[in-house]
């Protein structure tokens, strides 16, 4: 993810003007499920202010040392103690128990979904706080050190990880004014406008609805599109649905290279041209050398369209947001899949049965598919393609290729066993493209390759969705206009072949 910024725990103190500690353990997540890998802080800056539970304006001092170790980010900081009343009202607290933890504020910069969280490879690192509960369990206030004024002796109190349950069992007068004021300060932080709050996503997504029913903008709770008025971008799990729901109908996104970019265009650089090595004798005159390079571009497109429902239903309906997200998918995706397989116009994504580059093989009859053309088509490709290879084709083509058989008798076609395993053409799975071409006369109905290095697919906006209550509202309907940029293209021609039905 990139461009939110997120809210993650792990914390050590020491010292009376100073604080030690762990700010995140590498190796192990935290309770969402979430991982930072060791690697991921190496562009954090060298010093970054220290905060009172995410409130911007309660810097009550400075982290002057930020250091990757095995176990994890090790920090060192200074409390204000002397200049600051309320980094003396944190010490107060680190003592009393009632405060035992960091969080690490930060934008995910390269992380990687999985079933039960994120990987996260890089992230920017805004400002570490110093809180009553972190996110991660091993985040912990080992020591505290500071100078007793009356007797003017050095003092450490060790704190353990304070649990809910353990927070809720104190009932001391002294413990619960400070209870009741660390959260007010946390719901304070806990604004999506200020962070995402990791371990409550649900606020967010009940404005969604609500905005999706009336066409009413929470701006506390809902995040506002930057390049147009009125959007309003679809929270995160909505938006990670919504792609899912994609891959339904446009089946290239399971297989192609799928990457994020926050630009309008991406430039790939590539070489044309290779060195002019030969052999020679021990006194022979060598050939210079001098690569050539230049650069591909691609552009991001952009897909829209409105749906229609009627008040009622959106005013009554639960699933008013699965409704919805579900006929635009729909819609998107099968323009989108359209355009990932031949896309050739200025506003499409380019695809890849449209690209020149892409080598073609013949299947040596005009009409009817050739066993033996599959298998040279096959072993056309270098083998490192061709190990990672994926047949496209669609439903008719496949069809006549579940009856061909190979020169022993065999059929080149293989079923699926096993659940999850897909079916196979000798031996590389295929992906079935209802917009790929028909088995006709000088037609391409097959292609084959690797598909993760040779096409890339760029998602720029994934969903924004604007509700307009009053422009069908005559005729009792609410509509909802949609859209989403994607760019694709083909970074390696080399990587597949064609089979062409031609002699």
């Amino acid at each position: 993810m990139t461009g939110r910024l997120e809210i993650k725990a792990a914390l050590e103190v020491t010292d009376a003007g100073e604080i030690t500690g762990l700010a995140w353990p590498f190796g192990t997540p935290d309770r969402v499920g979430d991982v930072i890998e060791k690697g991921a802080f190496a562009t954090s800056p060298a010093s970054v202010p220290m905060l009172f539970g995410h409130d911007q304006a309660q810097v009550i001092g400075v982290w002057d040392s930020i250091a990757e170790t095995a176990e994890g980010l090790t920090v060192k900081g200074r409390l204000l103690v002397d200049d600051v009343e309320r980094a003396r009202e944190v010490r107060a607290m680190v003592k009393a128990g009632a405060v035992s933890g960091l969080s690490i504020g930060f934008v995910a910069t390269d992380a990687t979904r999985h079933a039960k969280g994120r990987t996260i490879k890089a992230l920017a690192l805004h400002e570490i706080s110093v809180v009553a509960v972190p996110c991660h369990p091993g985040a912990k206030i080992t020591s505290l050190k500071s100078q007793d004024q009356s007797h003017g002796e050095s003092m450490t109190v060790n704190v353990s990880y304070v649990t809910k349950d353990e927070i809720e069992g104190l009932t001391s007068k002294k413990f619960e004014e400070v209870k009741s004021r660390l959260d007010a300060i946390e719901a304070k932080a806990q604004r999506p406008g200020v962070v995402e709050v990791k371990n409550d996503t649900t606020a967010e997504k009940k404005a969604f609805v609500e905005y999706l029913r009336t066409g009413s903008v929470e701006a506390k709770a809902l995040t506002t599109a930057s390049d147009t008025a009125n959007h309003v971008l679809a929270p995160q799990d909505v938006s990670g649905e919504f792609i899912r729901n994609l891959v339904e109908f446009s089946p290239i996104r399971g297989i192609a290279d799928v990457r994020s970019t926050g630009s309008a265009t991406v430039i790939l650089p590539h070489r044309t041209g290779v060195t002019n090595a030969a052999w020679v004798g021990e006194t022979g005159a060598r050939n210079a050398s001098e690569p050539t390079f230049d650069q591909a571009e691609i552009a991001t497109k952009e897909i829209a369209t409105y749906v229609d429902l009627s008040l009622q239903l959106a005013e009554d309906s639960a699933n008013v947001l699965s409704e919805v997200n579900l006929a635009l998918a729909e819609d998107f995706g099968q323009k989108e899949a359209a355009a990932f397989v031949n896309g050739n116009l200025a506003l499409e994504p380019s695809g890849f049965m449209a690209n020149a580059d892409i080598a073609t093989h013949d299947n040596g009859h005009a009409a009817n598919l050739s066993p033996d053309a599959l298998i040279a088509l096959m072993y056309a490709l270098p083998a490192t393609y061709r190990n990672a290879g994926t047949w496209v084709m669609n439903g008719t083509t496949l069809a006549t290729i579940r009856t061909l058989k190979d020169g022993h008798g065999n059929y080149l076609w293989q079923p699926s066993y096993q659940a999850g395993q897909p079916e196979t053409i000798l031996g590389r799975p295929v992906v079935e493209a209802v917009d790929m071409p028909n088995i006709e006369a000088d037609e391409t109905p097959i292609i084959f390759g690797d598909f993760k290095r040779g096409y890339r697919i760029y998602d720029r906006l994934s969903l924004e969705v604007f509700a307009d209550p009053y422009s069908v509202r005559v005729n009792g309907l609410m509509r909802y206009h949609a859209r989403r940029r994607v760019g694709a293209g083909v970074v390696r021609p080399a990587a597949f072949r064609k089979l062409l039905m031609a002699v």
